[in-house]
């Protein structure tokens, strides 16, 4: 059976949103949705996500699931609005719980206070598996990046975060709080042990040298072109690789406010006592002198 796809691109943040479904009048999933947000003013939208919505409306399609391939670090999931204007289940990783208790203490919020605001309604591991039109919906556990991603398979298709670029821009940074380069090297193995065929979806594209965009690759065209799989074929040489790579990469743009979200599933933080919400960030380097 070959998997229905359509695919979104939120501009500013080079994020793939993508939606299974079976045809029109099926029931449909929707991978790594994408708020927007300005920096800028603290401004939230849902223009992007709105898109989906009026996708899923147009082709009658029912969804069932919102799912994120992990927390990410580079731009807001859209999970609990969409979860809100459509009654779907939101699910990630069982393994939010390691990201909620290493950034909660980052940001200086208890503990219980991000669970007890985190949305979620399925908390996924390797080897579940969700029904999506009488098929399939499969969860592997694909950790390195970071130790809340999976990797979702239906029909001929994977899902895969940014486990996987594609193959001219290479595979994931592994140095945020949980990361491993030896433990992603072995999921990339583990996802390139799915048949040669099956397509897999990524969730960011950069465009290297302004070639146009593009979002899928083969399981056999990542093994046999994969840049840094190429020229890192063993697990030593690919972490030696990762480390010295990751040293020199720069935050993502929106990492702090991402993380502050995207580890309560999407949930905005409570309001205070004026009414209004607020996101920290954590003033770096060396101040103690300052007053």
């Amino acid at each position: 059976m070959t998997a229905q796809i359509e695919t979104f691109y939120h501009n500013d943040t080079f994020t793939l949103t993508h939606v299974i479904h079976d045809g029109p009048g099926t029931e449909a999933a929707i991978i790594d949705s994408a708020l927007d947000y300005n920096p800028a003013n603290g401004r939230l939208g849902t223009e992007a996500a709105d898109e989906l919505l009026a996708y899923l409306g147009e082709n009658d399609l029912k969804l069932l699931y919102i799912l994120d391939t992990h927390v990410h670090a580079d731009h807001l999931t859209a999970a609990r609005y969409l979860r809100h204007q459509t009654g779907a289940k939101v699910g990630m990783s069982k393994n939010l719980s390691v990201v909620q208790e290493s950034w909660s203490a980052r940001y200086n919020v208890p503990l219980d206070t991000v669970v007890g605001e985190t949305a979620l309604d399925l908390a996924l591991e390797d080897g579940d598996e969700l029904q999506l039109n009488g098929n399939v919906l499969g969860v592997m556990a694909t950790p390195g990046h970071t130790p809340t991603c999976l990797t979702y398979t239906y029909a001929d298709a994977a899902f895969v975060g940014d486990t996987f670029f594609m193959p001219d821009y290479g595979t994931a940074r592994c140095d945020f709080p949980g990361g491993d380069s030896a433990e992603l090297y072995r999921s990339l193995q583990k996802t390139l042990s799915l048949p040669d065929e099956t397509r897999l979806f990524i969730c960011h594209d950069y465009c290297p040298g302004g070639r146009e965009l593009k979002w899928v690759a083969t399981v056999a065209e990542q093994r046999e072109t994969n840049i840094n799989l190429v020229a890192h074929p063993t697990e030593a040489d690919y972490a030696a690789f990762r480390a010295e790579k990751d040293a020199g990469l720069a935050a993502p743009r929106l990492l702090l406010p991402a993380i502050q979200v995207n580890m309560r599933g999407g949930a905005l933080p409570a309001a205070e006592d004026n009414g209004a919400r607020y996101l920290k960030i954590p003033i770096g380097g060396d101040h103690s002198t300052w007053t």
